[in-house]
C-alpha cells in the first residue's frame, strides 16, 4: 500500500507591479500554496491552493497532515471525507473523546475547505503517478487541445477605456477568440461605454465575457444586462451581490438574454447543486484550488452534465484542463490569464505544466497533472 508519509505547505507570492482591483477588491499580489504530499515509497504529489490569509490555510494543511499521515494515498475519496467530516458535530466529537479533533470552527471554513482542497489535489497527482497516466486519462479522457479564453480588464490607476480594449485586443492578436472584462466598478453607463470599447477593438467575431464580481442587486443588475445586451454579450459572471441565492439568479435569468456563469466561490458541490438544479446557470464555473478540491469538482461535472450545464472551471489550467477534457459533451473549456502582469507566478512557477497556445490549453502526457516545480523559484518567493 502507498502510503501518505508528509504533508507540506509552501506559500509563494510576488508583487504586482502596479496594483490591480475588481469590482470588489484590490489585488497586490499573484500568489498561491503548493502543497506537497510524499509517500513512503517515495512519489510526490503537488496539489494547489488559491486562498487567503495564507498563514491560516498552510496552518490547516499542517495539521491535516498529521491526521492523514499513514493513510492510503491512492484512496483519495477515504481521505477527503476523513477531512470534510471534521467540519460538522458528530457524537464523541465534544471534548474530541474519539481521538479526532473536536469539530472545526466555522468561522474558519473557507480556509478549512482550501485545505482540502490543497491536499486532494495532491492526492490525484499521486493516483496519476503511480498508475503512469495522466490524470484526464485516468478520468477516460483524450489529449485533445481544450478551448481557453483569458481575462483582463482589472481596473487599474489611470487606465482608459481605450487602455482596456487594447489589452483585450492583444489577447486576440495573440490567438484567443474569446476574452473576458472585468466589470462593475462603475456606474452602469460608465461601464456600458467600457464594454463598448472593448467589443469595437476584438471585433464582432470573437466571443466577450463580463465577470462582475457581485456587484448588483437584481434590479441594477437588469439595468446593466440591457445597456450591454446589443453587445452581444457571452455570459455574465458572478453578476449577483454574494448573498443572494438560486431563486434571485432564476429571477434574473428570467428577465434577460444573457447566459449567466457562476460557482468560482462556492465552498462545496452542494450549494453549487442548487444553483445548477434551478435551471439559472448555464456554465458553472467551480473551482478546485479554492474549495474541497478535484474531488469534490468531479462531482459538480457530473452534476452539471446530467442538467445540461456546461463546465468552465475558474482559472488553474494545468489541473482544470484535465477535467474539462473528461467531459467531450458539457466540457467548455477553462480560464488563462493572457500574460504576466495580472499572474506572473503562474508564468515562471513551473518547469513543465500544460501550455497555452492560439487560445487552447494543450496538456502534456506525463503523469499525474504533468506539472514540474521550480523549487528555486519557490524558495526566492516564499511568502
Amino acid at each position: 500500500m502507498t502510503r501518505i508519509a508528509t504533508v507540506k505547505a509552501h506559500p509563494v507570492s510576488v508583487p504586482l507591479t502596479h496594483a490591480l482591483w475588481t469590482a470588489h477588491e484590490e489585488l497586490k499580489a499573484s500568489s498561491v500554496i503548493l502543497v506537497e504530499v510524499r509517500t513512503d515509497d517515495g512519489i510526490a504529489g503537488i496539489g494547489q491552493i488559491h486562498g487567503t490569509p495564507m498563514k491560516a490555510i498552510c496552518e490547516w494543511v499542517g495539521r491535516f497532515g498529521e491526521l492523514i499521515r499513514g493513510m492510503d494515498a491512492l484512496a483519495h475519496l477515504v481521505v477527503w471525507e476523513k477531512l470534510f467530516a471534521l467540519t460538522s458535530p458528530r457524537p464523541g466529537g465534544v471534548g474530541a473523546r474519539d481521538g479526532l479533533p473536536p469539530p472545526l470552527p466555522r468561522g474558519e471554513r473557507p480556509q478549512i475547505m482550501a485545505a482540502i482542497a490543497g491536499i486532494d489535489i495532491a492526492l490525484w497527482d499521486i493516483k496519476g503517478i503511480a498508475a503512469g497516466l495522466p490524470v484526464y486519462r485516468l478520468l477516460g479522457g483524450e489529449p485533445k487541445p481544450i478551448f481557453s479564453y483569458a481575462t483582463g480588464g482589472y481596473y487599474r490607476e489611470g487606465a482608459t477605456n481605450e487602455d482596456y480594449a487594447r489589452e483585450l485586443a492583444g489577447f486576440v492578436a495573440n490567438g484567443y477568440r474569446a476574452v473576458k472584462l472585468k466589470t462593475g466598478g462603475e456606474s452602469v453607463a460608465g461601464e456600458a461605454k467600457r464594454v463598448r470599447a472593448v467589443r469595437e477593438a476584438i471585433g464582432s467575431d470573437v466571443l466577450l465575457m463580463l465577470d462582475m464580481n457581485a456587484p448588483y442587486d437584481l434590479d441594477g443588475c437588469i439595468a446593466f444586462a440591457r445597456a450591454v445586451e446589443p453587445l452581444d454579450i457571452f455570459w455574465l459572471e458572478e453578476p449577483l451581490h454574494w448573498y443572494l441565492q438560486p431563486a434571485d439568479f432564476v429571477r434574473l435569468a428570467a428577465a434577460i438574454s444573457i447566459p449567466l456563469a457562476h460557482g468560482e466561490r462556492e465552498l462545496t458541490r452542494f450549494t453549487v447543486r442548487d444553483f445548477i438544479a434551478s435551471g439559472a446557470i448555464r456554465y458553472v464555473q467551480f473551482d478546485s484550488t479554492r474549495y474541497a478540491g478535484f474531488t469534490e469538482a468531479l462531482r459538480v461535472a457530473y452534476l452539471a452534465e446530467q442538467h445540461g450545464v456546461r463546465i468552465a472551471p475558474h482559472l488553474v489550467p494545468e489541473i482544470h484542463a484535465h477535467l474539462v477534457t473528461a467531459f467531450p459533451g458539457p466540457g467548455f473549456g477553462v480560464e488563462t490569464h493572457g500574460g504576466p502582469e495580472r499572474d506572473p507566478v503562474w508564468f515562471e512557477l513551473f518547469t513543465e505544466r500544460a501550455q497555452v497556445r492560439d487560445g487552447y490549453v494543450h496538456l502534456n502526457d506525463k503523469p499525474g497533472f504533468g506539472v514540474e516545480i521550480d523549487w528555486a523559484f519557490v524558495k526566492k518567493h516564499r511568502a
